[in-house]
Parts: structure tokens; C-alpha cells; sequence
């Protein structure tokens, strides 16, 4: 049976109307998973080195103390980015197939997901070489046992992903945790260092995590399972409705009444709601950049970098889905008397507003200097003349559709990337660090905050003709849009 269930799974993949960018999508990420293949492997051979010839550290022992948020962090970057379990369960429901065969399924695609997958890269290397420099055999049970904790992460994401309010609860303890070790309050480390170390200094131990793995695949498994049905695993939730009419935005016409819709979608929508949420994070990513605490982001262009971000957060995060937001009724709208240029508008002012707003959140950079407020400034001045009109671009060559229930992928995820939207990403970026850096090169900081604002003031300037382009651009990519966003699976 899952000899078919790959089967479906390959004819989806290659019937898909996204298959090219899937297809390209495939190619570039085995590039990335090599990449990082090849990191991880040269970190499992050399951190062994490192701590005991450089450090003069026990090199099992210090990585069995910081074992527990080598874990925890795992367990985030899964939650916000590892693929979930997807199996297109409707006409599988009618046919003579056993719940349980499907669950286990969809479960077996998540064993053999890269996020599990990219921990042998180093752990292995890692458990070889301790073993080489007399560690023992019993070093490869500490090897099993760290395997299966993996997995049980790989579970927990899986049972945790539609309960946000128990991963933030659980985010939330282990932050406090880690917070009272810095300040020498409580180091909870004391206590898992000893289980780790003993997954090596005993013959049993490593059983724990083995068993531990068991129960959460069964939870997960069990949970599934019982929501594997038409009316509860696939029926959308009833919420009581709210009248909000926004009437105050009736004066804008056409361009009020887009506005109005995209204000609701930003308040009712689990997806979108964790958008505003991540670009308000953004605000705050500046602090890497100008409290000089990584060295490598002390210089002038990746100053600039900071100040496209930190005022940039939802136009990159909100507006690289333009369209995708309205896919569930994309085709009500294009059946309609609506103009393009007031649809690209209402979007390009939701950004603009946006951007001011963080802007101006963003004052308490001043702190650091006017100049380090300037790069923002300018950062926001070139997001609203050149980034949005870019980001708005994009958008018409994405053309998978949004699930606005699931706040999952927040940050981005396939649905926004192919070639030609990645080729449009370049100058977001790479044009404002190269205006300041020669700028700054050149002349001094204030010529470089010109160039910067100049470029943002000369989109700005020609918004309409821009507007235009992007206009005839969306239009050609229309019924390929419509066709696209027909597909559920």
C-alpha cells in the first residue's frame, strides 16, 4: 500500500501546475542540503578537536552540557519551517484502505524529512571520532540515543504543530531557563548533562530515548488518527462572526474598499495574524547589526542591510504573497468589474502605511546615534519608492495558494520562490548595500544616506508607470493564476 501512496505522491508532484518551480525549487535545495551536509560534517569532526586540543575541554562532556538546547533549538526551527505531514485524504476515505495504513504513512514522510536526515552529518563524524581517541564502544549507544531524541523531536513537532499555544508555552519556559543560567540562577543543565553522559557510561540508558520516541510517534499517530475523518479532520472551524465596516474608509472608493478587506484578513486569519507578528519581530533585528555584537555585521553595508529589515519586515513578509492571500476567492475577484491598478494599489498602500509605522516604532534606534536612525530612515524611503513595487512584482509569478487557517511557514516558504521571483530579490537588497557602501566609500555616511533615499525617491516618482508594467504583468499571468490556485493538493 505505500508502494501506491508514493505512486499518488510522485504523479501529484509531476502533474502540478507549479511542477517547473517545484522542479527548480528540488534542484536549488539539494545545492542548500549539500551545503549544509558538508558544514555539519566538518563541525562533527572539528568541534572534537577544537574543545579538547584549543579549549582543553572534555569534548563528550561539554557537548552533553549544551545537549539540551542543541535540542530545544532543533525543536524551533522544525516548528516554524519542517514540512507537515500531507496526504490528500478525501478520496482515499472512500476506498477500502485502513485509517491506520494513511497515518502511518503521512507519519513515515516525516522520518525521512532533511531536519532528521542533517543531524547524522554531525553525530556520526561526531561519535566516530570519539570513538578513534578511546572513548569506547559504548560511545555508539550515546549515538542511538541521541538519534532517537531527534526523532522524538521530529513527533513532537508533528503532535505540537496545530497547538501553538503549547510550543509558545514550552518557548517561554526554556527562554526563562536559558536566561537564569546566563545570570547564574539556576543552570538546568546539571541535571541533563548526568542523563546524557549516562546514555554513554551504561549499558541501558539509551533505552529511555529509544522508548521516549515510541510513545511520541504513538501520541502522534493516535492523533491523527482520530482526526482522520470528513466532518473533523476536514471541516473548517465555525467561528462567531464579527461586523467590522471600516467606514471611515469609504472615502478612498475602490481603493477603501480593498483596504477595508485586507485589514480584515490581517485581523481574522491565523496565517496572517502571525505575519504582522513576525514583522513586528523584525523591528528588533537591528540589534545585531548596531550594538556591534557580531563582528562580521560592523560595516557600512550591512548596516544598511539592517535598516531595509527592520523597517521592511511586512512589506517582505506580507507582500512577497501578493496575491496568494486572496487565492480562496481569487476568482470571484477577477470575475468582477475591478481594475488591476486599484487591486496592485490597495496592496502597495497597505505596505507603504506599514512601513511608516515601523519606521516610527524604530525611533528608540536613536539611541544609538542619528546616523544609525538615518539608515533606517533611508532604509524605509527606499522600501516605499523600489522594494514594494519589487515585492508587488514578485508576486505575480507566485502561484500556490495560501491556507489562511495555518500560521505555519511565516517566514516564507516555497510558495513564494522561483527562478524568476529570485532573480526580483536581488536588487531588494543588494542595490541599497551597494548605494551606501560606495557612498560611504567615496565621500562620506551623509553622501551614502543620498544615494539610498535618491533611489527610493526616483521609484516613488514613477510609481504610476511602474504601477503599469506591473499591471500588464498580472494580467498575462492571470488565468495561469486562476488555474493554479484551483488545485488543492
Amino acid at each position: 500500500m505505500f508502494k501506491q501512496f508514493i505512486k499518488l505522491e510522485w504523479k501529484s508532484f509531476l502533474r502540478s501546475a507549479s511542477f517547473a518551480t517545484n522542479l527548480a525549487l528540488k534542484i536549488v535545495m539539494g545545492f542548500v542540503a549539500l551545503y549544509f551536509m558538508v558544514v555539519f560534517t566538518a563541525a562533527g569532526v572539528g568541534v572534537f578537536f577544537l574543545l579538547k586540543e584549543d579549549m582543553h575541554l572534555d569534548p563528550l562532556a561539554t557537548v552533553n552540557k549544551f545537549l539540551i538546547y542543541y535540542l530545544f533549538v532543533d525543536l524551533v526551527i522544525r516548528y516554524f519551517f519542517q514540512k507537515m505531514p500531507v496526504t490528500n485524504i478525501r478520496p482515499l476515505l472512500t476506498l477500502p484502505i485502513k485509517r491506520k495504513t494513511i497515518v502511518h504513512f503521512s507519519l513515515a514522510k516525516t522520518a525521512i524529512s532533511f531536519f532528521n536526515i542533517l543531524h547524522v552529518f554531525f553525530f556520526l563524524p561526531f561519535t566516530v571520532v570519539l570513538f578513534t581517541h578511546g572513548y569506547g564502544f559504548l560511545v555508539v549507544f550515546w549515538l542511538f540515543g541521541i538519534a532517537a531524541l531527534i526523532y522524538t523531536n521530529n513527533f513532537i513537532n508533528v503532535f505540537i504543530n496545530n497547538k501553538d499555544s503549547v510550543f509558545y508555552g514550552l518557548l517561554a519556559v526554556v527562554a526563562s531557563l536559558g536566561t537564569a543560567q546566563y545570570y547564574h540562577v539556576f543552570d538546568i543543565t546539571n541535571y541533563t548533562q548526568p542523563f546524557f553522559a549516562g546514555m554513554y557510561t551504561t549499558n541501558y540508558l539509551f533505552l529511555v530515548p529509544i522508548l521516549l520516541a515510541i510513545i511520541t510517534y504513538y501520541l502522534s499517530f493516535d492523533y491523527f488518527k482520530k482526526n482522520l475523518n470528513l466532518d473533523t479532520g476536514l471541516a473548517k472551524k465555525s467561528d462567531q462572526a464579527k461586523t467590522e465596516n471600516f467606514t471611515w474608509l469609504n472615502q478612498f472608493g475602490t481603493l477603501g474598499t480593498f483596504l477595508k478587506n485586507d485589514i480584515k484578513l490581517l485581523k481574522r486569519n491565523k496565517r496572517s495574524r502571525t505575519t504582522v507578528l513576525m514583522s513586528f519581530l523584525f523591528i528588533f533585528y537591528g540589534l545585531l547589526f548596531f550594538t556591534n555584537s557580531i563582528e562580521a555585521y560592523n560595516n557600512p553595508a550591512m548596516h544598511v542591510f539592517a535598516g531595509i529589515f527592520v523597517s521592511g519586515g511586512f512589506l517582505f513578509t506580507f507582500g512577497q504573497f501578493v496575491p496568494s492571500w486572496d487565492s480562496a476567492y481569487y476568482q470571484l475577484i477577477m470575475s468582477q468589474n475591478i481594475q488591476y491598478k486599484d487591486y496592485i494599489s490597495s496592496k502597495w498602500w497597505l505596505m507603504v502605511i506599514a512601513t511608516v509605522i515601523s519606521t516610527v516604532i524604530a525611533s528608540f534606534y536613536l539611541y544609538f546615534g542619528w546616523q544609525t536612525y538615518m539608515l533606517i530612515v533611508v532604509g524605509a524611503i527606499y522600501n516605499i519608492g523600489v522594494n514594494s513595487h519589487l515585492v508587488m512584482l514578485g508576486g505575480a509569478f507566485v502561484k500556490t495558494p495560501i491556507d489562511l487557517t495555518l500560521a505555519k511557514k511565516a517566514f516564507g516558504d516555497k510558495q513564494a520562490f522561483n527562478v524568476k521571483t529570485m532573480l526580483i530579490s536581488i536588487p531588494k537588497l543588494a542595490v541599497p548595500m551597494i548605494l551606501y557602501a560606495a557612498g560611504y566609500s567615496f565621500f562620506s555616511a551623509n553622501v551614502g544616506f543620498l544615494f539610498v533615499a535618491i533611489a527610493g525617491i526616483c521609484g516613488f516618482t514613477f510609481r504610476n508607470k511602474v504601477f503599469a508594467i506591473i499591471e500588464k504583468i498580472y494580467k498575462t499571468e492571470k488565468y495561469a493564476t486562476i488555474e493554479a490556485y484551483k488545485q488543492k493538493n
